[in-house]
Parts: structure tokens; sequence; C-alpha cells
């Protein structure tokens, strides 16, 4: 009987997750970054993002970025980025890449990263999102980062309403 119950569950919590990726909703995020790994001199580092993104598609969704990284040496840095996320529905995993532009004193930087992250429903639309990330310094090879990012999301729905 418990096995039964528990296929009816994961079959429940499938077709509601299902439901979440659907094309035209809308996504806002924001995550907290602080555990990562870089090849510079380790110190305190401190990162907020803010996202707002589109699913364009089923299972794919744009997105943009802003940020903000504080290194206790280094100092602060800002980030502005693009990129796009594909949902794995069975699971809620969730694959990512994009393009970032830093900026900080004396230092401009592109970044191509890809992340990899799981959206955990909380309720019908708000999400606690950890993911793993790797960004690659196109400057030097010194501030390539990668590491832990925790984050909420808010996944709006669609509109009911045609125009």
């Amino acid at each position: 009987m418990k096995r039964i119950a528990f296929i009816i569950m994961a079959l429940v919590m499938a077709v509601a997750a299902n439901a979440q990726f659907e094309k035209g909703k809308g996504y806002i995020g924001a995550s907290m970054s602080g555990i990562d790994i870089s090849n510079q001199t380790k110190e305190f580092h401190l990162g907020l993002n803010g996202q707002l993104g589109y699913m364009f598609q089923d299972d794919l969704m744009a997105l943009g970025q802003v940020g903000w990284d504080h290194w206790d040496k280094s100092g602060d840095s800002f980030v502005l980025g693009a990129g796009a996320r594909y949902y794995i529905e069975q699971n809620g995993l969730y694959l990512g890449a994009g393009l970032k532009y830093k900026h900080a004193d004396h230092y401009d930087d592109l970044l191509p990263g890809v992340q990899l992250g799981y959206a955990f429903f909380l309720g019908r639309t708000v999400t606690l999102e950890p993911e793993i990330y790797f960004d690659l310094s196109t400057k030097k090879f010194d501030y390539t980062c990668y590491g832990l990012r925790v984050g909420i999301g808010v996944y709006l729905f669609k509109s009911q309403y045609k125009k």
C-alpha cells in the first residue's frame, strides 16, 4: 500500500512540475553566493544577484542578470549578463549557460559561464534554487571562479487573456 501511495505521489509531482515550466511564464529570482573557489588569493567574498526571465518555449527560459560582488581585498565589482536555462521537467534540474560583463576599478572582463541547478518548489510558484556554477575569465585564468550559489525564484503565471 505504501508503494502505491508513493507512486501516485510521484506522478502528481511530475504533472505539477510539467505545468511549472511552460511557455509564456515570467520569472523573478534573487541569489547569494559566497561559497566559491577561485584561483585568486583566498579572501572573503559575497555576491548578490537579481534575475528576470521569460519562458519563450516550454522548458527554455531566457534570462537577464544584474549583480554585485564584494571581495574583501579586491573591492567591489558589478555584473550585467544574459543567458538561458533548459529545465528537465521530470526532476526539476536545470542546465544554464550565459555571458556576463564584469566591471570593477581598473578591470573589465567577459565571463562565459555554465550552471547546474535544481528548482525545488516550496509552493505553487516559489522555489529554492541551489546551483553550482563555473565562470571562465577571458582576461586572465586566475580570475576564473566556480562555486555554489543559493537563490529563491518566483515563477509568474502566464496571462490567461489573449490579445
